[in-house]
């Protein structure tokens, strides 16, 4: 029985159903065939293949009159529903209604970026697509071509990385660098190069091993710091600076939203390090999709009006 099902489903053409809808509202081969604009033997032609497929008569003749037999009128209601259904479907295929939208979407970002960004991002969704949902997700720089070109992320948020067709980017913004420390530090009111060298630091970094950002800059210089912690996010590095003597180096905007609360205050740092530039990166697939362009405008949106940090 369910080999019968799969074979009618594989083979059914769906051409077919255009004609059984015609034939079954109209109940007349002649004006089946005006509805469709066939010839009133096409339409013969297409109800003999239809109860080929289904295995039964479908409509019988009474005179002119095309009756549906029981299992055409059991079935019909459902068909002409789904058929109903996959025509709105159709012709919504290249628009998208964020407002009544309940469709799913996945940015791939940093932990750092996901600390500042996602607060404002959940309001703006909040108020233009209600039913959506949104989650955030980790996703590793060498995989982040393959999750996007397979669609496990809808976006990704990262720094600048060496990336090339068919993945697309554009910059989303740039945010520089300062030192935090706990309230009462010794060097809260003023902090050298020399100082800042002396002291003991958290890196932090979602990799094992490897230089941070702010290690790359020292080096060029031919410096190096002491790192005393190493950590996975800027939210337990902070904590660990809170009640201890080492300073962090971190991203200003971040800083801004977790000091005051983490009772910190913060520094400039001492050499040049340069800011660093966010990108939004997306799938050549997607690049005319409605919803995955209208989440990139949201996203471009919430960092063009200052609300990251």
């Amino acid at each position: 029985m369910m080999s019968q099902i799969h074979n009618r489903t594989d083979q059914l053409d769906l051409n077919l159903l255009k004609v059984f809808e015609a034939v079954y509202r109209e109940q007349n081969l002649s004006r089946a065939a005006q509805a469709l604009f066939l010839t009133p033997s096409a339409v013969s032609h297409a109800v003999a293949r239809l109860r080929l497929q289904f295995g039964d008569p479908l409509f019988v003749r009474d005179g002119r009159r095309m009756s549906p037999t029981p299992a055409c009128q059991r079935l019909a209601p459902s068909l002409l529903d789904a058929l109903g259904r996959l025509r709105e479907l159709l012709q919504q295929w290249d628009r998208f209604d964020p407002a009544r939208t309940r469709q799913s979407f996945r940015i791939g970002m940093p932990d750092a970026t996901e600390s500042a960004l996602l607060p404002a991002l959940a309001q703006a969704l909040d108020a233009q697509a209600p039913g959506a949902t949104l989650a955030s997700v980790a996703v590793t720089r060498r995989e982040l071509g393959r999750e996007l070109a397979g669609g496990q992320v809808d976006l990704a948020i990262d720094v600048a990385l060496p990336i090339s067709e068919p993945v697309r980017h554009r910059p989303l913004f740039q945010d520089g660098f300062c030192v935090v420390m706990r309230r009462g530090h010794a060097l809260a009111k003023r902090l050298s190069l020399k100082q800042y060298l002396q002291a003991r630091h958290v890196a932090v970094s979602t990799r094992a091993s490897g230089q941070v950002i702010e290690d790359i800059a020292l080096l060029n210089l031919g410096l190096q710091r002491q790192i005393a912690l190493r950590c996975q996010n800027y939210h337990s590095a902070c904590q660990v600076v809170a009640e201890s003597d080492h300073l962090l180096t971190m991203p200003a905007g971040l800083a801004g939203r977790i000091a005051a609360s983490a009772q910190l205050q913060r520094a400039a740092v001492p050499f040049a390090l340069p800011a660093a530039q966010l990108h939004l990166y997306w799938h050549a697939n997607s690049e005319f999709d409605p919803a995955n362009q209208w989440l990139r405008e949201v996203v471009v949106g919430v960092c063009e009006r200052g609300l990251f940090g």
